[in-house]
């Protein structure tokens, strides 16, 4: 829905980092709990770089989390020698071997041409400036190098939003936010030409995932660190009643013949290389 979208760009802050670095390392010991979409993501990613015909001797990774797209490309044929994983929670990190780094997103601690790839699995969708991010990436590139990114897009948790808003309107006469804003799908092409990429392309699959309760994806959420960090979110807390009310809302208008209810999860994947004097003419195709 447009009116839960937008693009990100300078100005005022809209996310919480140190609040959304935080709620990743008190989620980073169960998050293999719930880290589902991740495998998803990976999954997507590996398969997409095992069609590009070169390799990339060193890789970087932005937000690494738990490791799990890491795993994936050491157990894939994508060309990847090196891979660097960052996290902004160190917690993530903790735990295993390899070359890893706390950064955040928003500044990234790589020289101008030391990459031959970047790629990031559902970690850009809280960073202040996502063109800025992206323009760090696309220097940190060597020329002909790829950038890879999945992030979640406007339509994510659409239920929920709609069912917080609703409840909170009823019971309060009016409502804060309490899911944040995310990336238009339609503007992603945009985004990676104003970055300087070339070849910009964004695809989007939506996913639909059945929960027994809508306490269960609330749990699910708090589980991957994704729960609210907006800088201007609302600051009363979410009582018992209002979240009872959004439950039932949520419970009426989204539950399914089998008893569970579903939530919409938009991943958009971001592709772009960095230009050659020339021009590469590559491209990378979501895969069939």
């Amino acid at each position: 829905s447009g009116s839960c979208s937008r693009v990100m760009t300078p100005g005022p802050l809209v996310f919480d980092r140190a609040l959304h670095r935080r709620r990743l390392d008190r989620a980073a010991g169960g998050f293999g709990q719930a880290d589902f979409l991740r495998a998803r993501v990976a999954a997507d990613l590996v398969e997409r770089l095992e069609t590009v015909t070169r390799s990339f001797p060193v890789a970087a990774e932005l937000g690494a989390r738990n490791g799990l797209l890491g795993r994936a490309l050491a157990d894939a044929n994508a060309g990847v020698a090196t891979l660097i994983e960052t996290d902004l929670s160190r917690a993530m990190l903790a735990g295993r071997s390899g070359l890893l780094v706390q950064a955040d997103e928003e500044r990234l601690p790589f020289a101008d041409g030391s990459l031959d790839l970047v790629v990031s699995a559902l970690a850009l969708h809280t960073v202040n400036d996502l063109p800025g991010a992206l323009v760090q990436a696309r220097r940190a590139l060597k020329p002909d190098g790829l950038c890879l990114a999945a992030l979640f897009g406007g339509e994510t948790l659409i239920e929920l939003r709609q069912a917080l808003l609703d409840a909170e309107g009823e019971l309060r006469g009016g409502a804060g936010f309490r899911v944040g804003p995310m990336l238009d799908a339609a503007d992603g092409p945009r985004l990676l030409q104003r970055a300087g990429f070339a070849l910009p392309v964004a695809d989007v699959d939506r996913v639909t995932v059945g929960y027994p309760h809508p306490l269960a994806l609330l749990q699910d959420l708090r589980r991957m660190g994704e729960t609210a960090v907006m800088t201007e979110r609302a600051r009363s807390p979410l009582t018992r009643g209002v979240l009872g009310r959004a439950v039932e809302l949520y419970a009426e208008r989204h539950g399914r013949p089998d008893g569970k209810v579903t939530a919409t999860f938009e991943i958009v994947t971001l592709t772009g290389w960095a230009p050659q004097a020339r021009g590469s003419g590559r491209s990378v195709a979501p895969p069939a």
